[in-house]
């Protein structure tokens, strides 16, 4: 019973956590592109969203 209780939170996780690699490869390729360009409001923004969604990773992966 618990673990049909437990399963669709389980896929919605691991769904989650796919969309996060996603957005997590974006915003590093967005920060590479702002450290070409020399753009340091670019860079810190990257920075700030690559932190928050490195948090929200590691709060699924427990």
């Amino acid at each position: 019973m618990r673990k049909t209780v437990n399963s669709p939170k389980r896929t919605d996780g691991e769904k989650r956590m796919a969309v996060l690699r996603l957005e997590l490869d974006y915003e590093l390729a967005t920060l590479y592109e702002a450290m070409m360009e020399n753009d340091e409001e670019k860079k810190k923004e990257c920075k700030r969203k690559l932190e928050r969604l490195r948090q929200e990773l590691m709060r699924l992966q427990l």
